[in-house]
């Protein structure tokens, strides 16, 4: 079974934190001391081995940028914007750092065609050997506003983006999280160029209205890459009934994120890792089976690392090796081996084949 990982912020990591991707998640933890950056980030929960041991084939790297929160002292302040121009460049050199780590590890393969990610899917086919192993990225923007304009997507695109999120919180193109609103007429326009590149439509952090017209507009292929239901956490930041039922009849798919806040409304920051079970993230897969009917529209979107680290998942859950054992949890819930491989991998590549071209 190959699995997906549909978030992971690994270039912003790197660039910010220092986290090398090449390294282990021990070997992450054993190097950081500062507290600002322990409190922010939490223990580091993936790294390249980590993620070869444990079969995540795929993952959708992002290229992920902040507005500026105001503390010029913090120690992400060089990694937020406050212009579209800013947004660029930072974006530009998380997209850079996606480059350079491909060339400098025979272990990583950048995913812009059907081609790339046939090899990479070769390279796990059963009878080769461990060391053979690929890990193919695919990259995705995370917050549109990189993008200056929408006919300058054509360049984001020739650099390899394949995905993306037109929110974080509200951007040009969209309201987010925590800032309510439709698609602007720059959204609409954005989602009108997509579409011509057939490029992946991440409804993840968009609005709930915004999320709503993007379902009925855009024509391309589209998945949620980290949001859960909002019967596990109800806020604005996951996806309710409706929009999951919309996601499902357009063919698309939701990443469950496996952040012990977003799979409980009571769990806070500093509460006890033990206080959410992995059974809750096979609760969430669950649910959106049984309310779209089948296994087809789910899979899992971590968001490892994304603000949150080791001390924050659910109970069993250690690094990105671990993520097998959902896998296994379903299994013993009665999923067919069919339905689990969907759930940790196939309903994901799926969408890409959709959107890749050769």
């Amino acid at each position: 079974m190959l699995i997906v990982d549909a978030h992971q912020d690994i270039a912003y990591n790197a660039l910010c934190y220092g986290r090398d991707y090449r390294r282990s998640a021990l070997e992450t933890r054993w190097r950081e001391t500062d507290p600002a950056v322990l409190k922010r980030r939490g223990s580091a929960t993936i790294g390249l081995p980590d993620a070869l041991l444990g079969r995540v084939g795929v993952v959708f790297g992002t290229l992920f940028v902040a507005p500026d929160d105001g503390d010029p002292s913090a120690p992400w302040a060089a990694f937020t914007y406050k212009t579209p121009q800013d947004a660029y460049r930072l974006a530009l050199q998380q997209a850079d750092y996606y480059e350079r780590l491909a060339d400098e590890t025979d272990k990583v393969r950048l995913i812009r065609t059907a081609t790339d990610l046939d090899a990479v899917i070769a390279s796990w086919a059963a009878g080769t050997d461990i060391a053979d192993h690929k890990q193919g990225l695919v990259c995705l923007m995370e917050n549109a506003d990189p993008i200056i304009e929408p006919r300058q997507f054509e360049e984001w695109y020739e650099r390899g983006v394949r995905i993306v999120g037109p929110a974080w919180e509200a951007t040009r193109y969209s309201g987010g999280t925590g800032q309510p609103g439709p698609l602007t007429a720059l959204g609409y326009e954005l989602l009108e160029v997509m579409a011509s590149f057939n490029a992946i439509l991440d409804l993840s952090h968009m609005a709930e209205k915004a999320c709503l017209q993007a379902l009925d507009v855009y024509p391309g292929v589209i998945i949620a890459s980290h949001s859960n239901p909002r019967k596990f956490r109800n806020t604005d930041r996951h996806l309710t009934d409706a929009i999951i039922r919309q996601l499902a009849e357009r063919e698309g798919v939701m990443g469950i994120v496996l952040y012990n806040r977003f799979l409980s409304d009571t769990w806070s920051s500093g509460d006890r890792k033990t206080d959410v079970p992995l059974s809750v993230v096979a609760d969430a897969v669950d649910y959106v089976c049984q309310l779209t009917g089948s296994a087809a529209h789910v899979g899992i979107g971590s968001d490892f690392d994304g603000g949150f680290g080791m001390e924050s998942i659910p109970d069993g859950l250690d690094t990105v090796t671990d993520l097998s054992k959902i896998g296994t949890l379903l299994s013993t819930r009665g999923y067919s081996p069919a339905d689990v491989e969907a759930v940790m991998g196939g309903n994901m590549l799926r969408q890409l084949r959709r959107a890749l071209p050769a």
